[in-house]
């Protein structure tokens, strides 16, 4: 870690027609991090990070990248941020190798592009033309343009959209690997497992404002029920009794089975209660919260 960010938003505005889009966003990443943008639709993600591209002049607030001022300095920021945006085109004629070499002439020192091509599953479609791929192909050659110019940071927006469930953990792969090379990735993802997977730290935005900003494990604790225990008893059980047990924070009855929702501490708490009363705990289950029960306690949508 250096001890200056790689990319520094401070206080970053931006507003749509007298609404606000961003409004007062603020995070850094350091040098060789995955850093994930989390947020429900309409939040602000892509402004965000348009921002940060130079894609978007801010209202109000400062963000740089490697110091510098993406509108200001887009010249510079481009020899050393790559991108992969939410939506691209191509012209529909173009090859996949001729997109690759032509976007590998824009960089006095780009990556070879022949084993990207082959690690995002493109090497068979080179001579095919952009109009005539598939949407997850199009979206893997997207990826691959984003990391030609071999960039020292790297946006990807909606990275794995549109992949099936193998590419999408053969890209997983890539990126661990790029970052394992000391790229720094900047991550705007709508799914939890991927998020859960590569990020180092994690913002969630929401009504474009920053929610929270923690590591997975950090968010997952802040879930209302971080644990959640599970369990048929062999004779009723007083919902009272379940419901003053410590750190309970939910208590469902439904079907003569049991969900409680609270902590480690409710767990050891569940368990001295059955064996007090001398109840069996049939199909006893025992889980963890997960990144998507974070997300929705901390952005309150509908679950």
């Amino acid at each position: 870690m250096t001890s200056e960010p790689v990319i520094e938003v401070t206080g970053l505005r931006k507003s749509y027609g007298g609404r606000a889009v961003v409004d007062g966003v603020s995070f850094a990443v350091e040098e060789g991090e995955i850093f994930g943008i989390l947020g429900p639709n309409g939040a602000g993600k892509t402004t965000t990070v348009e921002c940060v591209e130079g894609l978007r002049i801010p209202d109000a607030g400062r963000v740089r990248v490697t110091g510098l001022d993406p509108v200001a300095d887009h010249d510079a920021v481009s020899r050393v941020l790559g991108a992969q945006l939410q939506e691209s085109e191509l012209q529909e004629k173009l090859t996949v190798r001729e997109a690759l070499e032509l976007y590998a002439a824009f960089y006095p020192s780009p990556a070879d592009w022949r084993p990207l091509a082959e690690r995002l599953g493109l090497t068979g479609k080179l001579d095919s033309r952009f109009g005539k791929l598939s949407g997850g192909q199009k979206q893997r050659l997207f990826i691959a343009l984003a990391l030609i110019g071999d960039p020292r940071v790297v946006v990807l927006d909606e990275l794995t959209s549109g992949l099936d469930p193998r590419a999408r953990r053969d890209t997983w792969e890539l990126i661990e690997d790029i970052r394992a090379n000391g790229v720094t990735v900047l991550l705007v993802t709508h799914f939890m497992e991927e998020a859960q997977r590569l990020c180092d730290r994690i913002a969630v935005i929401d009504q474009g404002r920053i929610a929270a900003l923690d590591t997975p494990r950090g968010l997952i604790a802040r879930a209302t029920n971080a644990t959640l225990i599970s369990f048929t008893p062999s004779v009723p059980l007083d919902e009272r009794d379940l419901a003053a047990l410590p750190a309970v924070a939910s208590v469902e009855c439904k079907e003569g089975r049991i969900t409680l929702g609270g902590t480690d501490e409710t767990v050891n708490a569940v368990i001295t209660l059955l064996a007090r009363q001398r109840i069996t705990a049939h199909q006893l289950r025992v889980t963890d919260a997960t990144l998507d029960d974070a997300f929705l306690d901390l952005t309150g949508v509908a679950r």
